[in-house]
């Protein structure tokens, strides 16, 4: 005996299906650089933890200490990531705060030489890609955040 009750599709009044209802793109895209950032950054960690404890760095605890502060600032992205995905509207805070935090990276970046100017284009483009679709008042509805005065009923 099946547990699983059969409900009906919706339809719609000329007895068609209805449509699933769309899942907007933006907060799949700001949750898809957020999660690329948190990547990065914790790759990065990872690759400092790693090296401070078998490789011979000139500072050994300063590259662990950087290592697990990388690590720990990539977990921030990463859960904004997943909350944007779960339309939660507190991931907005920390995806809004990572991008901020990507714009003084990428400038430092871009005023260095060689491979780095590459990489701070890169960082640039999606911090501010990031925030034009964090800050955008679509996002904002989507994620249930209310704009404008709140009223409360006269007790």
């Amino acid at each position: 005996m099946s547990t699983q009750q059969n409900t009906p599709s919706p339809s719609t009044a000329d007895g068609g299906e209805a449509p699933e209802p769309k899942k907007p793109g933006r907060i799949a895209v700001l949750a898809g650089v957020n999660a690329l950032e948190g990547a990065a950054l914790v790759i990065g960690g990872l690759y400092m933890l790693v090296m401070g404890l078998v490789g011979r760095p000139e500072s050994p605890q300063q590259a662990e200490t950087g290592g697990a502060t990388l690590i720990a600032l990539g977990l921030i992205p990463l859960f904004a990531a997943r909350g944007l995905l779960l339309r939660r509207s507190w991931s907005r805070g920390p995806a809004l705060i990572t991008q901020l935090m990507a714009l003084p990276v990428a400038w430092t970046l871009l005023r260095s030489q060689g491979a780095l100017i590459p990489a701070g284009i890169v960082l640039a483009v999606v911090a501010v890609t990031g925030l034009v679709l964090v800050m955008n008042p679509a996002t904002t509805r989507e994620l249930g955040i209310r704009r404008g005065p709140r009223t409360t009923p006269d007790a």
